[in-house]
């Protein structure tokens, strides 16, 4: 049905942007509550013609006289927001999470490293907890973003602050990637990581605006007591929690493609089949992409525990080849991205996958072989994602042996897999969730290198 005519000025008023909406009935009572990445997009859509409703849908959408809504900054806090008014409003419509029995809440434990939780079972009363909350899923998507931003710890160490063993403790892939501070390594003080807790907590409860104005407040103080690395992480923290409104959807954050399996079921079943040493926690995919022999450019996207870091995906314009060579333009990616790594003592990912067949494989492993043997580094002219070149002169080569991680290929149509220990070719069903996993890394590979194309060709047609 298309929009009411009672309805059509509140409609309109409802902005493209993150929040909740609130359906009254003729009586004012609030009868449904929902959260929505757009508003005037989603509430449009219960009164689209083309899409059929459910009888339940159907009588919602014939008792709405009134639509309120709340805009917020992002949909996680959307998300917060809708949890909280369900648990307040009682809406008739939403009849699954109206009841406290059974949904997930929050937990931060009672120690001195405290750990998040999200579970069921509120039964330690050391603990703290938030919630409940509707989605354990949306729960624990929103929680992985928002470690980036509050970086707390995931392991399940006993971590003392004053351990002389957290001396010699390596951090693991958590610190490397920029969500967590490895206080199991001594690299951060029980204060402040119960500081970085205590924001999160805030922002858990709905408020965001208080975070930004503590972190703004202490960042500032930081600085003018000369406080300068702290002052440096402070800001740092204020601008990831600034980027959520930026990106608004968790889409736009977590999922680039849509993976219509478990993620770690897929990382699992890829261990199984390829018989890597270790689960491929950590896969980068590279591909290539140019027109007609100019503006050849490379993407490289990185994928953590089954889901994409977007923050460590980088884009290379390839300098040091001439004309349409794909295994080339491979080479001088591997060897400028892996080079790189050995030499500033990087962990390396543990499975790399090319978008091709077993040249492209091949030329991989070429320049794995070069870089591992100390026989190559990156071009000198590289340049590297923004076209920014690093002038600090490289550090040399480690001569300790390496782990080089595992290598594969995916060639599409067929969609074969392709290792150095299978170069015949593994066939999965389309369906396997392994294969699901390689596809999507491929897929995200291949967007990530025409976008980046597809700017370099704009800014040529703007300069000619």
């Amino acid at each position: 049905m298309a929009v009411p005519d009672f309805l059509k000025p509140q409609f309109d008023a409802l902005p493209d942007a993150p929040g909740v909406y609130i359906y009254k009935d003729d009586g004012e009572h609030e009868i449904y509550v929902g959260k929505a990445v757009s508003l005037r997009k989603r509430v449009r859509q219960y009164f689209d013609d083309k899409r059929p409703l459910d009888l339940k849908t159907a009588d919602l959408v014939s008792r709405i006289r009134h639509i309120d809504f709340i805009e917020c900054q992002s949909e996680v806090e959307a998300f917060l927001l809708e949890n909280r008014l369900i648990k307040d409003l009682q809406p008739q419509f939403n009849m699954r999470a109206k009841s406290d029995v059974n949904f997930p809440v929050v937990e931060v434990t009672d120690e001195e490293f405290p750990r998040i939780i999200v579970t069921r079972d509120r039964s330690n009363k050391a603990s703290r907890y938030y919630g409940p909350f509707v989605s354990a899923s949306w729960l624990r998507t929103a929680l992985q973003i928002l470690q980036r931003v509050f970086k707390y710890r995931t392991c399940n160490l006993d971590i003392k602050e004053d351990d002389p063993k957290n001396r010699f403790f390596r951090p693991c892939l958590e610190y490397h990637i920029g969500r967590c501070k490895a206080p199991c390594a001594g690299l951060q003080t029980s204060a402040d990581y119960k500081a970085d807790l205590r924001r999160l907590t805030l922002f858990l409860q709905g408020r965001s605006s208080e975070v930004e104005r503590d972190l703004e407040r202490e960042m500032k103080l930081a600085a003018k007591e000369r406080r300068y690395e702290e002052a440096a992480g402070l800001r740092d923290t204020l601008k990831a929690l600034q980027s959520l409104r930026a990106r608004g959807s968790l889409e736009d954050e977590m999922e680039p493609g849509v993976l219509h399996i478990d993620p770690k079921e897929g990382v699992s079943q890829l261990n199984d089949i390829l018989k890597t040493p270790t689960p491929p926690r950590r896969i980068e995919g590279i591909d290539i992409a140019h027109l007609h022999g100019s503006e050849t450019v490379g993407s490289l996207v990185s994928f953590v525990d089954g889901l994409p870091s977007r923050e460590r995906y980088r884009r290379f314009r390839i300098k040091t080849v001439a004309g349409v060579d794909d295994f080339a333009s491979i080479r001088e990616i591997v060897s400028r991205r892996y080079g790189r790594m050995l030499r500033e003592g990087s962990p390396l990912p543990d499975l790399i996958l090319i978008d091709g067949g077993l040249g492209q494989l091949h030329a991989a492993q070429q320049a794995l072989r070069s870089i591992q043997s100390g026989g190559a580094e990156a071009p000198t002219n590289a340049v590297a994602e923004a076209d920014v070149v690093d002038a600090t002169p490289p550090a040399p080569v480690p001569s300790a042996p390496v782990q080089m991680p595992y290598l594969a290929s995916l060639a599409k149509k067929e969609e074969i897999i392709h290792t150095l220990d299978h170069p015949e070719g593994i066939r999965l069903p389309r369906r396997s969730p392994a294969l699901r996993m390689l596809q999507y890394v491929r897929d995200e590979a291949h967007r990530f290198a025409r976008h980046y194309h597809h700017i370099l060709r704009r800014k040529r047609v703007l300069d000619e």
